[in-house]
């Protein structure tokens, strides 16, 4: 598939016709195929469509975009996408696999809540990578977040979890956002760290989200990827990254049908302020037209 496709561009010619036909609905499978929604997803929203134009009786191509539009909106807002960030400190884990983005999600989720006014301070606990912590503090500096580093490389990443939470409540800190290891290697180990992590911050005080960050280029293989993370580390929301265009849009919808867990944040580029929070309405919007 080359890179300059899109579904919004698919979908545009397609509707620009006169008439709905086999044609059309060959072409509407071939689209939401490629853009990633899988074939199951796909079957469904057809059946669906196919339902509505029988019973409607329109062969009119406009009717049909509405449709689809409204078919999509409501199956991705059957999951709330609210951020739950109302306690004080609200203290936010950050999980995932090494190389999704998660080091500059967080940078960039800082830099989101700064701009409503929050403070945040990043904490960063994927102790065992130096640089990853630099990384780290590159993007929380550019996110205007503070920032609490390991004392020393390989310090437990537990300590350092409770130390950014210390922060936050002694300098009347908003949001502690924590990161985490995302080693793949040796899962138990790395399911016992988050659950050491999260029972020390709650002893301090209650988790109010904990955000999976997954690739949409890596599609339905990096939910199989990060299967642990949601079997096992109470993920409350996920944040796709790399979401540009809408070449893999359709992952948006089958990530969250698959899972059982709302999208709460979109990242759609590589810059500081690329990261926004996920509204049904205006992702359908910009996907269908």
């Amino acid at each position: 598939m080359a890179a300059s496709w899109s579904l919004s561009g698919a979908l545009k010619s397609m509707f620009a016709r006169d008439t709905i036909d086999a044609d059309t609905w060959s072409d509407l499978e071939d689209a939401l195929i490629s853009a990633d929604f899988g074939p199951d997803i796909t079957d469904s929203v057809i059946e669906e469509l196919r339902a509505s134009v029988a019973k409607y009786k329109t062969d009119d191509p406009t009717d049909l975009k509405r449709m689809l539009r409204e078919t999509l909106e409501e199956r991705l807002a059957r999951l709330d996408p609210t951020l739950t960030l109302s306690a004080r400190p609200a203290v936010v884990l950050v999980v995932g696999v090494n190389g999704v983005g998660k080091t500059t999600t967080i940078g960039k989720f800082a830099k989101f809540l700064v701009g409503h006014g929050r403070t945040v301070v990043v904490g960063a606990a994927d102790t065992f990578r130096a640089a990853a912590v630099e990384q780290l503090a590159t993007w929380a500096e550019r996110g205007g977040a503070s920032i609490v580093r390991p004392q020393q490389q390989g310090q437990d990443p537990a300590s350092v979890a409770f130390q950014t939470v210390e922060r936050a409540q002694r300098d009347s800190i908003d949001i502690a956002i924590i990161d985490t290891a995302g080693r793949l290697q040796t899962k138990s180990g790395l399911m016992d760290e988050l659950g050491k992590i999260r029972r020390v911050v709650e002893k301090q005080t209650e988790i109010a989200e904990v955000l999976l960050v997954l690739d949409a280029t890596t599609g339905q293989n990096g939910v199989a990827q990060a299967e642990a993370f949601i079997q096992h580390a109470g993920v409350t929301g996920l944040v796709i990254t790399k979401l540009d265009g809408s070449a893999k849009a359709g992952f948006v919808l089958a990530v969250q049908e698959r899972t059982g867990i709302p999208i709460k944040l979109v990242g759609q580029g590589e810059g500081i302020n690329d990261l926004t929070g996920f509204t049904p309405h205006v992702f359908v919007q910009n996907l269908v037209g």
